[in-house]
């Protein structure tokens, strides 16, 4: 993805395995056992402002002390753009809300979610740094109001989402990972995968591995 007055900085790297977790103390450990796309996404109604505000922070500097490090703040736009973040990813709902100017002049990466070819041309109209396509697969940790994708449509909303780079998301295990990917995308974000791991330093490990092939 070329930059241009009107589009979003593109990546500076990879996405490949991408986690997205809870707080920053997670946040942290995924960047020390080498992962370098992360996404900080605080569940609503967990925390006040200004834990919210300190979480972002913390994410934010953790990310800017490890090269190659593209953190993403999700929904927290206007903590994300205080803390000087690298990125933000952000819902269809948040693009008649955000200042996707502010953001973009002060050279932030966006990630948009979408759901329907409808909503993947919607958010390709606004020049991210990348697409999120889902729910992949049935997720039981968050309630979707849309139909699990499947990787045949996914496949295909991918191509249609070049040359954006696409990010897969929804209900993806280790033992599902290969599959995506072979959909073309760039990369695969996971939570339950890691966060509800008996191990989740050995399954980060091993999502980097998969991505890497």
């Amino acid at each position: 993805m070329t930059s241009s007055p009107a589009s979003f900085l593109p990546l500076t790297g990879p996405i490949g395995f991408y986690p997205v977790v809870p707080d920053a103390v997670w946040v942290q450990h995924l960047l020390d056992w080498g992962v370098r796309t992360v996404q900080l996404r605080i569940k609503a109604g967990d925390l006040g402002t200004e834990e919210i505000a300190q979480q972002v922070q913390a994410a934010v500097a953790g990310g800017g002390a490890r090269p190659g490090a593209q953190v993403f703040i999700n929904d927290h736009w206007q903590l994300a753009l205080a803390a000087g973040a690298y990125g933000v990813h952000l819902g269809q709902q948040d693009l008649d809300s955000a200042d996707l100017n502010a953001l973009r002049s002060a050279g932030l990466r966006l990630g948009l979610s979408t759901h329907t070819p409808e909503e993947l041309a919607r958010a390709k109209a606004v020049q991210p740094s990348y697409l999120a396509i889902g729910p992949v697969y049935p997720t039981t940790l968050k309630v979707m109001p849309y139909a699990p994708v499947g990787l045949e449509r996914l496949k295909r909303w991918a191509e249609q989402a070049a040359p954006c780079p696409v990010v897969a998301i929804g209900g993806i295990s280790l033992a599902l990972m290969p599959g995506v990917l072979a959909c073309g995308v760039d990369g695969v974000a996971v939570v339950s995968a890691v966060t509800q791991a008996l191990d989740p330093r050995q399954a980060a490990l091993s999502g980097l591995q998969l991505a890497a092939r």
